[in-house]
């Protein structure tokens, strides 16, 4: 049996997250510095192969849809108002079916809000920032550990789906130095990015059974890339409502929905017997942890769910939450934006929702709310 030797270090997420990147293949960081993403910034100058800075956040995003077209897995990190910026090239890349990676630190908003304080408000803006409703997927970390593992699958995500992948994550998390143990982290597999076998002859969007049309990208001397923005038929051209083009943008949502159990990823902590159940994501992950073991050092019952894959959302959550009687949301931000994505904003007396603004939710008040 191989014994591990500890190398404990003091780092953050944003370290942690950059390595995964750069291990899993991606090959160039593009960003424009914005609080509190700055970390990702200077580590990235660091540690990627290549690295541009961006005169803004629009130039970022139109660059990393360049890099992409030409076969490279770029990425980025931003907050909101960059975010903001970034949208209408972010659409653009999604209908192109361009792989690449953002990074998104969550801070108190609206607008420049405080770019000192964390949060856990960007949820609902990303929920529908594809317009016409089409799923975005987006990983969101709780700890070390899944920074390391989520930023691979990101990786993964875009290049096996081509489809641009959001990190969502925090102030706190990205920014905070811990002691951790850096050996305890699993080796990450290089994303392998050699086109797949398809059915002669190739046309750039066209797709097999698994709704992901075989990736060529610009300069290669086989067959001819082509990348449109617009809805476009299978050889990329531009027909406006003929089937062809409509069934190709319908294909957009299907890869992602019909497949989301590929990279749907959760953590269930259930009790046995337990009726009550406790769900988070991210930063507030941490407390949800400590909550649950206080109530259940005091002989109750309670189980606990931490989503990392926000969206596409799984049958699997669905079919966990209608599995208990009570349930409980604990969120950094007004009023549940998670809980409003799976029960909408009408109240139900068996859902309740633990919730700060403009400071971290502790364990106490997360156990005081599921027993109110």
């Amino acid at each position: 049996m191989k014994t591990i030797t500890s190398k404990k270090v003091l780092t953050d997420a944003s370290r942690i997250m950059t390595e995964a990147l750069v291990q899993s293949g991606a090959d160039v960081f593009i960003g424009y510095p914005i609080t509190p993403s700055n970390l990702f910034y200077a580590y990235s100058k660091e540690r990627f192969p290549e690295f541009l800075a961006g005169p803004d956040e629009i130039s970022v995003l139109q660059w990393m849809c360049g890099y992409s077209a030409a076969g490279k897995i770029p990425v980025t990190a931003t907050s909101f108002p960059g975010l903001a910026l970034m949208t209408e090239t972010l659409n653009m890349a999604y209908m192109m079916e361009l792989p690449m990676v953002l990074v998104i630190v969550q801070r108190l908003g609206p607008s420049t809000g405080s770019a000192t304080t964390g949060a856990q408000g960007d949820l609902k803006f990303l929920d529908g920032i594809i317009s016409g409703g089409f799923p975005l997927p987006i990983f969101s970390p709780s700890n070390f550990n899944d920074a390391w593992t989520l930023a691979n699958k990101a990786v993964k995500t875009a290049v096996e789906f081509r489809t641009p992948v959001i990190i969502l994550t925090s102030k706190e998390l990205v920014m905070t130095q811990k002691g951790f143990d850096i050996n305890l982290l699993e080796p990450l597999e290089k994303i392998d990015r050699t086109p797949k076998a398809f059915e002669p002859p190739y046309q750039p969007y066209k797709a097999g059974d698994d709704r992901v049309p075989t990736f060529y990208p610009l300069g290669n001397e086989e067959f001819q890339a082509r990348f449109n923005a617009s809805t476009h038929d299978n050889d990329g051209l531009i027909k406006k409502g003929t089937p062809e083009s409509l069934a190709n943008t319908w294909r957009l949502r299907e890869k992602l929905e019909k497949r989301v159990d590929e990279f749907s990823f959760y953590e269930l902590d259930a009790e046995q017997g337990a009726t009550k159940l406790i769900i988070t994501w991210g930063v507030t992950a941490d407390a949800s942890r400590d909550a649950v073991q206080s109530i259940r050092n005091k002989g109750k019952k309670v189980s606990l769910l931490i989503v990392k894959t926000i969206l596409p959302i799984s049958s699997k959550i669905y079919e966990i939450i209608d599995s208990y009687k009570k349930v409980l949301f604990a969120e950094e931000n007004m009023s549940g934006l998670y809980k409003e994505m799976i029960f909408g904003k009408r109240n139900n007396p068996n859902v309740k929702t633990a919730t700060k603004f403009g400071s971290m939710l502790t364990p106490s008040e997360i156990e005081a709310t599921l027993f109110n």
